[in-house]
């Protein structure tokens, strides 16, 4: 079973920056995709950046210019750094990854780590 850690949330204030780290239990390039998704409560959980194994990364017009989604293959690790973050960046953010083999695509999620933006 592929297990995701994340790592790295906690209290910021505006402006500030963090860094999420997601450690995978298997080689990372296995999975076609990994990406960052985030979540408050009530909200359906949304894509915040990916960084495929192949082509472009994808990222949120809310957080175009201030995140950076990144991959290391060797550490079997994804990030994401977080910039000029602001209140309503708050969320629970989530580390992804997607495995495709022929037409079966398996999901995995980690278990969230906590960012509040506040002052």
């Amino acid at each position: 079973q592929v297990q995701l850690l994340e790592s790295g949330g906690g209290l910021v204030q505006p402006g500030g920056s963090l860094r999420l780290s997601c450690a995978a239990s298997e080689n990372i390039f296995l999975f076609n995709v990994m990406g960052w998704y985030r979540q408050t409560p009530g909200k359906q959980r949304e894509l915040v950046a990916t960084a495929p194994r192949v082509g472009s990364r994808i990222y949120a017009d809310s957080v175009k210019g201030r995140f950076t989604a990144s991959r290391d293959t060797a550490k079997n690790t994804v990030w994401l750094q977080m910039n000029s973050l602001k209140p309503e960046d708050t969320a629970v953010y989530y580390c992804q990854a997607e495995q495709r083999v022929g037409t079966t695509t398996s999901t995995y999620w980690g278990q969230g780590t906590q960012v509040t933006v506040s002052s």
